[in-house]
């Protein structure tokens, strides 16, 4: 199981809406083959993973054979065929399950098949690794929202920029790398319209100066006022803009024009609903989502209790109070309604820190 976790790790980002699941077929301590979901059209992890086998050692290899895969195989008809009928074709024997599947078309008919047809399957093995891999999924099954990173990076008094607006760069090098690690690993790549203006970031995965992925771009833009020539927009990868109800026709023709998906949602405090906006995007496909700024987006994030993990890059610079907050207002009456982060983490990275937690739940009550 951990053979396909790392298989899995490979497709996360890059199948959605379908789960980044890994696979791996043996036999003993033998490994014949292994694979991993591809994007959304081509074939699941399962049968990436049998073919390999079947290529490398034939098809007699495969008969009273062990796959091991981190979800659920699918039992319905999608944009490929159930999971189950090539494992049953190839003459597995024995099924090794990390997490059971949230869609409610699946949610333990792939097992049942299984058994019925006289496997041996398992159930629940590396069961909380399996979920975190596959939490976006999960997420728009549960909650009909994709799972929520927030990002920032910011001086060690808590901000992102000078008075001036310069904020190139605030974090090293092994902090920036770290980044590209987080974009690579999510769906889409999220920024509030001030930041994509003011900055006009790419939003690429980079790898020693070098784009290596462009995954889905996303803009939350009330009034759409950005320019459909913003380098965020520049390429073939899905690109969405949030924006209000009542958006004038002229911005909303100009974006359509240059591939931009129009995401309307209802207004709320001079901006969207962001509770709506999630589900929206849910409905386009995305199942996780990396939120990089600015600090207007990311306080109204998490005052709406939406953000699922914190990423926070503190820089040892010290910018003043002149200088551009990393968070705006939360609107706190009292310190026992501030966010609050768990499972907190603190790392070196060269010479800054990067501390990763999880918000408390709203409803927890928990206080230090």
């Amino acid at each position: 199981m951990r053979l396909a976790l790392a298989q899995a790790r490979r497709a996360s980002g890059r199948t959605w809406p379908n789960p980044p699941v890994g696979a791996v077929v043996f036999r003993g301590r033998r490994v014949l083959g292994r694979g991993y979901t591809r994007p959304a059209g081509g074939p699941h992890a399962e049968v990436v993973a049998l073919r390999a086998a079947r290529r490398a050692h034939g098809a007699a290899a495969l008969r009273g054979a062990s796959l091991a895969v981190t979800l659920e195989p699918c039992s319905h008809q999608g944009r490929t065929g159930p999971c189950t009928g090539p494992i049953l074709t190839a003459g597995i024997a024995r099924v090794v399950v990390g997490q059971r599947d949230p869609n409610p078309q699946v949610a333990g008919r792939g097992l049942r098949r299984l058994r019925r047809a006289g496997l041996t399957v398992e159930v629940g093995v590396l069961a909380d690794a399996c979920r975190d891999q596959h939490r976006g999924f999960t997420s728009v099954h549960s909650r009909g929202r994709p799972w929520l990173t927030l990002k920032l990076a910011a001086s060690l008094d808590g901000r992102i920029a000078t008075a001036s607006g310069e904020s190139r760069w605030i974090s090293g090098p092994r902090a920036r790398a770290l980044v590209h690690r987080l974009r690579d690993a999510h769906d889409a790549v999220a920024v509030g319209s001030r930041t994509a203006r003011e900055d006009d970031p790419a939003l690429t995965v980079r790898r020693g100066g070098r784009v290596v992925r462009r995954p889905a771009r996303v803009v939350f833009d009330t009034r759409l006022r950005l320019s459909a020539g913003a380098r965020l927009f520049r390429d073939d990868a899905p690109r969405f803009a949030v924006c209000g109800p009542r958006t004038a026709a002229a911005p909303r023709r100009r974006l359509e024009a240059a591939g931009v998906r129009i995401v309307p949602v209802p207004g709320s405090r001079g901006g969207v609903q962001l509770g709506r906006a999630l589900r929206a995007l849910a409905r386009e496909g995305l199942t996780s989502l990396l939120v990089e700024g600015g600090g207007v987006l990311a306080a109204a994030l998490l005052r709406d209790r939406l953000v699922d993990e914190v990423h926070w890059i503190v820089s040892p610079r010290l910018l003043g109070g002149d200088g551009r907050p990393a968070l705006g207002p939360l609107g706190l009456a009292r310190l026992a309604g501030a966010p609050q982060l768990e499972e907190l983490a603190v790392r070196r990275l060269g010479g800054d820190l990067w501390l990763r937690g999880r918000p408390l739940p709203a409803s927890s009550g928990r206080t230090r």
